[in-house]
């Protein structure tokens, strides 16, 4: 998939997300969340996988499924989903994780928890 075709299906995602964020407000679970975007991206015809299981090589040798994607948009996006009342530095290491190690380049950080979504959406790339 090339640069121009992840933006633009960046720009489905953040859509998705502010229509998401529009319909719920703040204040939810982030399953609630997950569910709706599930619903989002299916309503707009975009291919994703929810939680879907990481695994950890540590020397060679696999240590097991020990991470989960919340969302894996057309098996190149990686979706991370929160709710809570500010995004920190670990939320943001927890999504370079999962993009290092499922070896993609682009991922979202996308806190609903907040007035603005705005104010809560971040895009994060790995070597792109």
């Amino acid at each position: 998939m090339t640069r121009e075709d992840l933006n633009k299906l960046g720009g489905i995602i953040l859509d998705a997300a502010i229509t998401v964020h529009r319909e719920l407000g703040p204040g939810l679970l982030e399953s609630a969340y997950q569910l709706a975007m599930e619903r989002e991206l299916y309503l707009r015809g975009i291919p994703y996988k929810p939680q879907v299981p990481v695994d950890l090589t540590y020397k060679g040798a696999s240590l097991g499924k020990i991470y989960v994607m919340d969302l894996f948009v057309a098996e190149e996006i990686v979706v991370e989903i929160k709710s809570v009342e500010a995004l920190n530095p670990i939320c943001a290491s927890q999504l370079i994780t999962h993009l290092k190690l499922s070896n993609k380049r682009l991922g979202y950080l996308i806190n609903f928890n907040v007035i603005l979504l705005k104010d809560g959406f971040r895009r994060l790339v790995y070597r792109f």
